[in-house]
């Protein structure tokens, strides 16, 4: 079956490339030329993925992908930006975006971003299908539990939204409790390929994760780093190996 993509962007040129790039990889193409514009195709249409640029009049990126996630549409969003530093990204990836590529970039890399996260799509749909019961799951780890249906991770009770990239971090941390997992695994597991240029993407996520899940990030309880590994998973504190 043809995946749908909705590319958001007011720059002609860059959306009529993309538009052609992926029509020529076998997409359906949709285009939008401003937020408002972008959001109202989001919210009345379905997509298989959103390509969705941040600085565009009328409405930002950040605030279409907010308002997106708002109506309960996991729809993977990949955004496409001239900013690239970190505080960027953690705010892209606060409004619920699932990656995050700077311009100028490469066609090549759009078209792997997109097919890693077209397989993540697919990968989370074959498991609905043959787990019906899993939205209604509820993992539990020590003193952590997930909702997957809400998207939320209980601490001692205490409830949290998470965005659908750090929950898929944090189901992934769960299955493998109190062992290390490495940063290719998370990579694989969470995004479909391992790259080296993501690690650091992978860690401001999982910033993004120890604010909502620890009392003193700096100084974490549960989501340790692991030296020349990747991340462990703990209900306890332990020293040994952290930074």
């Amino acid at each position: 079956m043809t995946k749908n993509i909705l590319v958001v962007d007011d720059d002609d040129e860059i959306r009529d490339l993309l538009e052609f790039d992926l029509q020529q990889s076998g997409y359906k193409v949709d285009t939008a030329s401003d937020g408002i514009q972008g959001l109202e195709k989001a919210l009345v249409s379905r997509y298989d993925l959103i390509l969705l640029d941040v600085m565009m009049p009328k409405m930002n990126g950040f605030d279409v992908c907010k308002n997106i996630r708002k109506s309960q549409n996991s729809v993977p969003i990949l955004l496409l930006t001239a900013k690239g530093t970190i505080n960027d990204k953690t705010e892209g990836f606060d409004c619920g975006a699932d990656d995050y590529l700077v311009k100028p970039f490469d066609i090549q890399e759009v078209l792997l971003r997109v097919r890693a996260l077209m397989r993540r799509g697919d990968n989370k749909a074959q498991d609905n299908t043959k787990e019906d019961s899993f939205k209604n799951e509820v993992l539990k780890a020590g003193e952590i539990e997930i909702f997957p249906d809400e998207l939320e991770v209980s601490i001692s009770g205490t409830r949290s939204k998470l965005t659908p990239t750090e929950f898929e971090i944090l189901y992934c941390l769960m299955q493998h409790f109190n062992k290390a997992v490495s940063l290719a695994t998370l990579l694989n597991e969470v995004w479909g390929y391992d790259s080296d240029e993501d690690v650091r993407m992978l860690r401001v996520h999982v910033g993004g994760l120890r604010q909502k899940i620890e009392e003193n990030p700096k100084t974490p309880k549960y989501l340790h780093t692991v030296i020349n590994v990747g991340y462990k998973l703990t209900p306890f504190k332990d020293l040994e190996n952290e930074i």
